[in-house]
């Protein structure tokens, strides 16, 4: 068994650099907690599976509070771990204050933006991702109304929602898109009752299928969605499982392998690097598993497969949110 040192809460963040080894990789989990069948889930399972097939071991803290971001880099940094791997958009600023004090520190930002020589930026084309499962919602629509349920209400998130509604006008021009925000402060990631109740409110004004982009509040999402027989699509990580027959499909987002290949590249990772992955290296997609099998029809698939070629070869350009702030497909 892997030996997993766990920092959880100020008293022991402010305990990590007791004994720690030299070189062992660390990951700060944001907000919402590294098992909230997402996002973060996604990066536990890529640190877990390096440390799995290399017999090694990592550091991790699940952040409690916004106080605690700065405070862990810095202490992970101190212990001599290396790289130290952060998730979401909100570690920019920290890590960005953080960095230059470290430069034999190798940091990841996952999500994030940070512009200095030892931090490796990775993004993904969330926006080509949602597109896809944007055009099976829409085929799978029976109302032709269609929902989406963000967390918090920031740029990324809109890319997300944006991405999904020029899937679903893709197919069908005059289907409705329904959009939500859970709030507009960390939260937002983790309230599955909020999520429940922005669900049922989109399934009164007739939506039939629903995409959660919201980390643990996407939870409530899906319950609901099935709760209530209506389909749902999950995000980041493979969520068909959770209730089968009733997942559409998932919009993968690669954040296990982005962690991975960190861990695996070790002292040898390079900052000062911006790396985004997409349809071609998978680093987004769209979930196909026994669970949802029954759901997605030859044709389909066929169209989703013909967009994702399409996107790849550059004959089809899905508007970025974060490009200029705007969104052809969806008023917000």
């Amino acid at each position: 068994m892997t030996v997993m040192t766990k920092l959880l809460g100020a008293a022991t963040a402010l305990a990590i650099g007791a004994g720690a080894a030299a070189a062992e990789p660390a990951v700060i989990f944001d907000l919402g907690g590294k098992f909230d069948k997402s996002f973060n889930e996604a990066a536990f399972n890529g640190a877990k599976r390096w440390a799995d097939e290399f017999g090694s071991k990592f550091l991790e803290i699940e952040l409690q509070s916004e106080a605690q971001r700065e405070q862990a880099l810095r202490r992970f940094a101190e212990s001599g771990a290396n790289p130290v791997i952060t998730t979401g958009f909100a570690m920019s600023a920290p890590l960005a204050e953080v960095a230059p004090d470290y430069p034999d520190t190798t940091f990841v930002t996952i999500d994030g933006w940070v512009d200095a020589p030892n931090v490796l930026t990775i993004g993904f084309t969330e926006h080509e991702g949602s597109y896809l499962v944007g055009m099976l919602a829409a085929m799978a629509s029976k109302t032709g109304t269609v929902g989406f349920i963000g967390g918090m209400d920031v740029p990324l998130i809109r890319k997300f929602a944006c991405g999904y509604a020029q899937g679903a006008k893709a197919v069908n021009p005059d289907a409705t898109v329904i959009a939500n925000m859970t709030g507009t402060t960390p939260s937002a990631w983790n309230d599955p009752v909020k999520g429940s109740e922005l669900t049922k409110a989109q399934i009164s004004q007739g939506a039939d299928v629903v995409y959660a982009a919201a980390g643990g509040t996407g939870v409530g999402v899906l319950q609901t969605a099935a709760d209530e027989n209506i389909l749902s699509i999950g995000v980041d990580s493979n969520q068909n499982y959770l209730h089968p027959g009733k997942v559409l499909t998932s919009m993968l987002k690669r954040v296990d392998v982005a962690v991975y290949e960190s861990m695996k590249a070790g002292d040898d990772l390079e900052g000062g690097k911006v790396e985004i992955l997409g349809l071609a290296d998978n680093g987004v997609g769209y979930a196909m598993d026994e669970y949802n099998a029954e759901l997605i029809s030859d044709e389909m698939s066929k169209a989703a497969e013909k967009a994702k070629a399409e996107i790849i070869a550059g004959d089809l350009t899905v508007h970025d949110y974060t490009s200029d702030d705007s969104c052809p497909a969806l008023s917000f």
